[in-house]
């Protein structure tokens, strides 16, 4: 599996490279044949705390993990664990959900020594609790972000009025602003 490693606000040195892809590998026991997609490896320091951000693109699926701590070579630790969770996670799903030969189950290795068994009990957290319906105002992106913030939450759902589509506006970790649009 190849990464692409950059730096925000860091110069990443030979040893945090080395320390990346070391820790990146022990990905690959999960995979049948290594992903061919180049993953996306970001490190970055922000008002004294370093953030990894690990993006791997599969086929039907991407993987995407962040963390941010005191200490990189932890951040880069925590995020390697989460992204094995959410490997086993969608492992158990596609077991679970998709029993026909061809689909996206073969991404993963059945039984190998790398693979971790997954309880029952890692998909309780999924049931959904609430359900909510309500009309979408056209509006545009300022006033989304206007109408989330008075809110408090740090997403919002809502008609585009430039593009008549249903978009997203969040609030991002650094303190800006994104946006999701439909193709």
């Amino acid at each position: 599996m190849q990464f692409s490693i950059r730096g925000q606000q860091i110069d990443v040195t030979d040893a945090l490279r080395d320390y990346v892809d070391k820790k990146l590998s022990r990905l690959e026991k999960y995979f049948d044949a290594p992903p061919t997609s180049e993953g996306f490896v970001t490190l970055a320091v922000v008002r004294g705390l370093h953030t990894v951000e690990v993006t791997i693109p599969l086929a039907g699926v991407t993987l995407r993990a962040e963390d941010r701590s005191d200490d990189m070579y932890a951040s880069i630790d925590a995020v390697v664990d989460k992204l094995e969770r959410q490997i086993r996670k969608h492992k158990t799903k596609l077991n679970r959900k998709f029993r026909q030969e061809g689909s996206l189950k073969t991404l993963f290795v059945e039984g190998s020594a790398g693979a971790v068994a997954v309880e029952e009990h890692d998909y309780d957290d999924l049931e959904v609790v609430r359900n909510k319906r309500f009309t979408l105002k056209p509006m545009d992106v300022e006033e989304a972000i206007l109408q989330m913030n008075m809110v408090g939450h740090n997403f919002f759902v809502f008609s585009n009025i430039d593009t008549s589509e249903v978009s997203v506006v969040y609030k991002r970790h650094d303190g800006k602003y994104g946006l999701i649009e439909q193709n």
